[in-house]
């Protein structure tokens, strides 16, 4: 099952960067998927249903981000750490990534081998008394 979830995002990786579906680089997608290292422990399928649903999560969360962007512009911005999940194979620290990134007053800026995220947010201006 793992092994499943890990080829189907290696491929849609694989898409979305080519923007190719045609019979050749689905092959060349395919080929590439298997042939990288594959790694996978008892807990990771948890952990991707888990992550699955946070994506589920994200979505609506991205569109109402969205929408008070339009209506009060942010113009404050920050930089936070934020620690990775513990045991985070390659594929899930990916999705962390991408959940991070989707919604759109965040940006992760870089990942640390140490564990760490660096996140970009943006906030509404605080207004300033006189």
């Amino acid at each position: 099952m793992i092994w499943a979830l890990n080829l189907i995002l290696r491929l849609a990786i694989w898409f979305l960067l080519t923007a190719d579906l045609s019979l050749a680089n689905v092959a060349i997608g395919v080929s590439i998927a298997l042939l990288l290292p594959h790694r996978a422990s008892s807990a990771a399928l948890r952990d991707w249903l888990r992550s699955l649903g946070e994506i589920l999560v994200a979505i609506p969360q991205a569109y109402l981000e969205a929408i008070q962007l339009i209506l009060q512009p942010h113009t404050e911005e920050v930089i936070t750490t934020e620690q990775v999940k513990p045991r985070r194979t390659p594929g899930l620290i990916f999705l962390d990534i991408f959940l991070i990134t989707f919604t759109p007053k965040t940006i992760v800026l870089k990942y640390h081998e140490n564990g760490w995220y660096e996140v970009h947010r943006i906030r509404p201006s605080r207004r300033r008394l006189p």
